[in-house]
């Protein structure tokens, strides 16, 4: 069990360093500003507005699945009803629409660039980890 725990904070801490460092590349190639660390960093009001209808479909969506998941049996839940599925979804529709109305709408025409690019190595890193147990590490 502490091996896998070592294993785990050991690629964790590998993906935040790469990530941490395109990031870092990225800003000075491309001119992007750094943004607050957890803020929303909305566009306009728009982008405010569009967001919040996804946030709130999606908790309401998540509480619709919830009761649909407990009813039915462990073994025959469905796939892409299970939360973390859903939580990726979340994630990749939010950064499709912030990339949308910054290519449209942000004073530096980067930014999206910018984003895209993170949600592009996110997905890839998170699809390999669901993918292979994390690499192989969470074979129990």
């Amino acid at each position: 069990m502490d091996n896998v725990i070592t294993n785990l904070v050991l690629i964790s801490s590998i993906f935040g360093l790469v990530l941490f460092l395109m990031n870092k590349f990225l800003r000075k190639r491309l001119n992007v500003k750094k943004k607050k660390f957890f803020s929303y960093n909305h566009v306009n009001e728009q982008h405010k507005k569009i967001d919040w209808v996804i946030r709130i479909t999606f908790i309401v969506f998540v509480l619709f699945v919830f009761f649909i998941n407990v009813r039915e049996d462990p073994s025959k839940h469905i796939w892409f009803l299970q939360t973390h599925i859903l939580m990726f979804g979340f994630i990749i529709l939010t950064e499709l629409v912030r990339i949308i109305m910054e290519k449209r709408y942000a004073e530096n025409k980067n930014d999206y660039i910018f984003t895209a690019v993170q949600l592009v190595v996110i997905s890839v890193f998170l699809l390999a980890v669901f993918t292979t147990d994390f690499f192989g590490l969470l074979a129990w």
